[in-house]
């Protein structure tokens, strides 16, 4: 009969490390993180519907197309589907996502979308009821005519030139209008807003900074904003430079421009050579060039003093114009930062000469000849005394 009584200590420990390791996870039925939404969207337009699903094993994810009216009817969507207008991105990790875009929109894609889910393994099986092996969530998009608006043309302005009037008419709209606006460059701007099927704006001062992307907005009661755009273009303006830079040897310079003016510029960098503004040489691997829409810098590092001071040239060109400024760079020598010290040193040396030349200079104190007596010098005051008092006697 075995032995029974207190296992190993090393089996035990054993079986305790065990009990602490995850098994495997435990099967999750599908479900739904995040669900489609339903849309109105303009015909032209785009849409994208999302879909999140969570469960264990990872679900498998389908896009399911059913006409208006038709909600009974549906067919399986799949990417490059409507002549390539329906794209669908899918990926599977400890979630499954997916992404189901149409573009370019026309009344026919409205309709219910349905993003179905299953990790069931009967899920593919046609004997099965889809309907229980998959989980569903539907969004309505409801594709509506695109608005018609009469919009001016693309204009250039000119500095010191007329003023310009943009236009806008809403001519058809799919509901009544609420409001209507004018948005430059992504910011609307301040008093435009009025509840008119007309609207119009003007440049009163054309100038470089009054050029952009303009659009006219009409906001309606139950359907989606619709807007048209209209260029405003202008030759580029250098609004800001650094007119020179004074580096010391070894450092770094930093020289920038940026502008006014729609479109953004191009931008190239030049350098003075032989009189003649060149394109920069990079062999050096020193130079770096960074441009941003309405700015650009250019950098250079480690300055040598042989090579670098000049004349740089930053230019700015877009279709209408181009336009240009200069920066002059100055590289000072490793010992610029000791000249004011050398220069207080050397006019201490001068005055030293100067104080030393002046003393040799200076004409020497009288020293008294060896053949003069050194001691006092007697006077004949007592002889004439002397003389004195014997004619005084002789008178008497």
């Amino acid at each position: 009969m075995p032995r029974s009584g207190p296992l190993p200590a090393a089996l035990s420990l054993l079986l305790a490390t065990a009990a602490l390791l995850p098994g495997p996870a435990a099967a999750q039925n599908a479900g739904f993180v995040k669900s489609p939404m339903s849309e109105t969207r303009l015909t032209g337009d785009a849409f994208e519907l999302y879909c999140d699903v969570v469960g264990n094993p990872t679900p498998e994810i389908q896009w399911w197309y059913a006409e208006v009216n038709r909600a009974e009817s549906f067919k399986q969507l799949w990417d490059g589907a409507r002549k390539r207008r329906v794209t669908i991105n899918t990926a599977y990790g400890a979630n499954g996502v997916s992404v189901l875009r149409i573009t370019r929109l026309t009344l026919e894609d409205s309709g219910t979308y349905e993003c179905r889910a299953s990790n069931d393994p009967r899920r593919n099986d046609l004997r099965q009821n889809p309907s229980i092996t998959w989980i569903r969530a539907q969004a309505t998009i409801s594709v509506l005519q695109k608005p018609r608006i009469n919009a001016s043309e693309d204009v250039v302005i000119h500095v010191y030139g007329p003023a310009v009037t943009l236009q806008c008419n809403l001519t058809t709209s799919p509901s009544p209008l609420s409001a209507s606006y004018w948005v430059k460059n992504g910011e609307e701007i301040p008093g435009t807003r009025k509840a008119s099927n007309t609207t119009e704006y003007k440049i009163l001062k054309p100038r470089a900074e009054e050029s952009g992307e303009y659009l006219c907005v009409f906001l309606f009661s139950n359907s989606p904003v619709a807007n048209a755009t209209i260029e405003v273009r202008a030759t580029p303006d250098i609004t800001g430079h650094k007119r020179s830079e004074n580096k010391n040897e070894g450092q770094e310079a930093l020289m920038y421009c940026k502008s006014v003016g729609f479109p953004h510029p191009e931008w190239v960098w030049r350098k003075k050579v032989n009189g003649v503004f060149e394109d920069i040489n990079n062999s050096s691997g020193r130079f770096f060039i960074s441009n941003k829409d309405n700015y650009t810098e250019l950098s250079i590092t480690n300055l040598q003093i042989n090579e670098d001071p000049g004349e740089y040239q930053c230019n700015a060109t877009n279709q209408v114009g181009s336009v240009s400024v200069t920066t002059i760079l100055r590289v000072r020598s490793h010992l610029a930062p000791l000249w004011p010290f050398l220069g207080i040193l050397a006019e201490i040396v001068i005055l030293v000469v100067i104080i030393v030349i002046y003393e040799k200079r200076k004409r020497p104190d009288e020293v008294p000849d060896d053949d003069e007596p050194a001691g006092p010098m007697k006077t004949n005051s007592t002889n004439n005394h002397k003389d004195k008092n014997l004619r005084q006697r002789n008178t008497n």
